[in-house]
């Protein structure tokens, strides 16, 4: 009998999760001249290490109000949910309401100059639990012709909050 397949192997070896993991490796790749994670291996290699990778990295596309569009292992569990609860999230609700002006700014000056590092905010899981976020790095996704398609963050450093 062969087992289900896991929800993990579902969702980074999606093809659309396979291409968008490779716009956000490029992207920061360009915008910060480092790799964020090692690139051994093929396209749909680097997209499960980047969704099993022990830090933390979440995406939206552009718009007004944008959608998060991918969250690794990592992401869900801070913000306990599902990939599907997770990508039909409002990227803001990821903040307490009086931490998003200040996420706005953040979000803004990576717009701005393709990345800002350095962020640090409090923010809040899907059953209540906070967290602050230290050292975060915010970048814009680009696509191969440099398009603007969306923004990314990453850290690796976070702490509860009672």
């Amino acid at each position: 009998m062969v087992p289900p397949t896991s929800v993990k192997a579902v969702q980074w070896n999606e093809p659309r999760i396979v291409q968008w993991s490779q716009w956000l490796l490029d992207s920061y790749r360009h915008w910060t001249g480092n790799e964020l994670i090692e690139r051994a291996g093929d396209r749909n290699q680097q997209a499960r290490t980047l969704f099993e990778a022990s830090f933390a990295v979440v995406s939206h596309g552009v718009g007004p109000d944008p959608i998060l569009n991918y969250g690794n292992q990592t992401a869900l569990d801070l913000w306990e949910l599902s990939w599907d609860r997770f990508i039909k999230t409002p990227s803001r609700l990821t903040a307490e309401a009086d931490d998003r002006a200040e996420r706005g700014r953040m979000l803004e000056r990576a717009k701005l100059n393709g990345y800002f590092d350095g962020y640090r905010g409090m923010r809040i899981s899907s059953t209540g639990k906070r967290f602050l976020v230290e050292h975060a790095l915010i970048w814009n996704v680009i696509d191969l012709t440099g398009n603007p398609i969306g923004q990314a963050a990453t850290f690796s450093q976070w702490s509860n909050v009672s």
